[in-house]
């Protein structure tokens, strides 16, 4: 997936109200953005982090910027968008990238499942019960080379986890996909002192039958895209 603008380069002043985020431009003037990451995003506010942005694509946009990316000291890239992993999965089912999923028929994104919630797609499979798929975007690592999920407590993750194995149950296929947003990680765990709730929902949904996936990010300051098939965590 390309962005559809230029990215544009900013320091961070500071993140707040978990949607907005203060910036300097290299000519020192200041802006609000909009943060895409309802999440803690836990190692990557600092003050004074060189991060990306782009041009908002709605004209109506209150904001004239979105943060897409942090730049870490070492050349880590970072998305912090958790909607571009959606995409990028999107994208990849469309290609038949996706282990298992390459024979579809039909791919329905968030099909309402339970009580008003929904998955992120319902992929119709030729021959083959259906699929729901649910995709969860990984930005924290706390220890070099090791990506880990949730970086703040989800009581929602861990009910589309327990949504997931219930339709495992009632014969449908379910696939939980981890997409790593960065690009220094070689190995996944589930942060279990983060979210204890989470880790047991997880646990779960394995032992219900639901497949775990994880896949890499190939970023850059012009594109990302779904990078190598990870076949479990650590």
């Amino acid at each position: 997936m390309k962005f559809s603008s230029s990215l544009i380069e900013a320091r961070l002043v500071k993140r707040y109200k978990r949607f907005l985020a203060d910036v300097a431009f290299p000519d020192g003037m200041q802006e609000t953005v909009y943060c895409p990451n309802p999440g803690s995003m836990q190692g990557l506010v600092a003050k004074g982090s060189k991060i990306w942005l782009q041009a908002a694509e709605n004209p109506k946009a209150k904001l004239a910027f979105v943060w897409k990316l942090v730049e870490i000291e070492d050349g880590t890239l970072v998305c912090i968008d958790t909607q571009i992993a959606n995409k990028i999965v999107f994208e990849a089912l469309l290609l038949s990238k996706i282990p298992g999923l390459e024979n579809y028929e039909k791919i329905r994104p968030e099909p309402k499942v339970e009580d008003g919630s929904r998955l992120d797609f319902l992929v119709d499979l030729k021959e083959q019960q259906s699929c729901f798929l649910e995709v969860k975007s990984i930005t924290l690592s706390r220890t070099q080379g090791v990506a880990e999920f949730p970086d703040s407590v989800t009581q929602r993750g861990a009910k589309h986890l327990r949504i997931l194995a219930k339709k495992r149950l009632e014969g449908f296929k379910a696939i939980q996909l981890y997409v790593v947003q960065r690009t220094d990680s070689c190995s996944v765990k589930i942060a279990k002192d983060i979210d204890k709730g989470y880790h047991e929902a997880f646990c779960n949904a394995k032992l219900s039958g639901v497949d775990i996936l994880v896949f890499s990010s190939e970023i850059t300051t012009g594109e990302i895209r779904l990078g190598s098939f990870r076949p479990s965590f650590i």
